[in-house]
């Protein structure tokens, strides 16, 4: 297979940052966490700290009414942003040539549960309950309705590496030449199942997610949507490598070692033809879990034998299940694409916890959070690592970068 570039030519997103990347840019280098909010009403006699979709959500176009859910809602706003570069990209190469790989990890299963609820209490479904609004797929194929993209759909959910992959999924896409350009990305919103679900694994924090502390408790939960539009052009920000592993070690627990992480960020080096030491910046999975960050940590310490900076953005946005993987690679396609023409300075995003390092964990180096964010003085082509690592050891990592000096 010929593996040509990979451009990541413009991204839309909506999560706990903001509804533009106007918004989200400034708060995500300030660290800022007015997106997480208290609520009550997802995990019965409980109250959690959940990153909610800051701003409006846009209805859904009335011929598509079928696919009326938060979750696809979500998918528009992020579709909205990019919608004029699709249209060229349509108008360029012809509907057909343009394909969508888009997961999810919950779909609309908030709908769902007020649907079944209805159904306990009245005997009948709700009259704007669709089964297209649930299935997985739904959500690739609002988009490619949406969107006037005719050409392959792919609807992945492996967990907290959606996003991840489905981006891995798009190059091939383009790689095989079945596609000219991809809509590709994940999105997730909060429902009670998620909820409930990781309450039951005692995984969630009782505050605000604090990775890598010594008094991490858990994750936060959060929602978002990231849509990218690639094409096989130079330029820009580019996909320049992508690794995968399976841990195979057990449903919902990391290898504890990290070996399946370490696996996939060499994997990633090797496709993209680049050594530990040319990464400027690493994102990582970091949900503050005590078994994530033990192993992900240690994979790191491991991999990167000089320190890289390196921040979990997890505090600001939550854990977004599986668009974490798409956001967070978005969050380094923003660091690339904000730094001006010229300017060697590279704004991160800081890592937001209490400051009381785990003397238990490699001591890698985190971003210091700060009002303006943190810069970086890096000199030739930049290039950045973003992690995430899903349930049953679903591993990827993926690596963007542009070549500006």
């Amino acid at each position: 297979m010929s593996r040509g570039p990979c451009r990541l030519v413009a991204l839309g997103m909506h999560h706990a940052l903001g509804s533009s990347l106007e918004e989200i840019g400034p708060r995500l280098v300030a660290g800022d966490q007015d997106g997480v909010v208290q609520r009550d009403d997802l995990v019965p006699g409980a109250t959690g700290f959940y990153a909610q979709a800051r701003g409006a959500l846009p209805p859904l176009p009335e011929a598509l009414s079928e696919y009326a859910c938060r979750n696809n809602q979500l998918a528009e706003s992020a579709l909205g942003q990019i919608r004029g570069p699709i249209d060229a990209a349509i108008e360029r190469f012809g509907a057909h040539r343009v394909g969508v790989v888009v997961g999810s990890s919950t779909s609309g299963f908030s709908e769902a549960e007020d649907a079944f609820r209805e159904r306990h209490v009245s005997g009948a479904l709700s009259p704007t309950f669709s089964l297209a609004q649930l299935e997985f797929g739904g959500l690739c194929d609002y988009v490619a309705r949406a969107s006037g993209a005719q050409g392959p759909r792919q609807s992945p959910s492996t967990a907290c590496s959606t996003g991840a992959k489905a981006l891995l999924s798009a190059r091939s896409l383009l790689d095989l030449g079945f596609c000219d350009a991809v809509i590709a990305g994940a999105v997730d919103s909060l429902c009670r199942l998620t909820a409930n679900g990781f309450a039951a694994l005692h995984a969630v924090s009782a505050g605000i997610t604090n990775p890598m502390s010594a008094n991490r408790d858990g994750l936060t939960l959060g929602e978002g949507a990231a849509l990218f539009l690639l094409t096989r052009e130079e330029g820009g920000v580019q996909l320049l490598g992508g690794g995968e592993s399976s841990d195979a070690h057990h449903m919902s627990a990391p290898h504890p070692e990290g070996r399946g992480a370490e696996q996939c960020m060499r994997a990633a080096l090797a496709d993209a033809g680049l050594d530990a030491e040319d990464i400027a910046y690493l994102n990582l999975h970091g949900t503050g879990t005590p078994q994530n960050d033990a192993m992900e940590s240690a994979a790191v310490a491991r991999v990167f034998e000089q320190p890289v900076p390196c921040s979990s953005t997890k505090p600001l946005v939550g854990h977004t299940l599986g668009a974490s993987g798409a956001i967070e690679a978005g969050f380094c396609w923003l660091v690339l694409a904000r730094r001006a023409d010229g300017d060697r300075r590279l704004v991160l995003p800081p890592h937001r916890y209490d400051g009381e390092r785990d003397p238990a964990l490699p001591a890698i180096e985190l971003v210091e959070s700060s009002g303006d964010g943190f810069a970086l003085d890096v000199r030739g082509p930049v290039a950045l690592m973003s992690n995430s690592f899903g349930f049953g050891g679903s591993n990827c990592a993926l690596i963007l970068g542009d070549a500006r000096s």
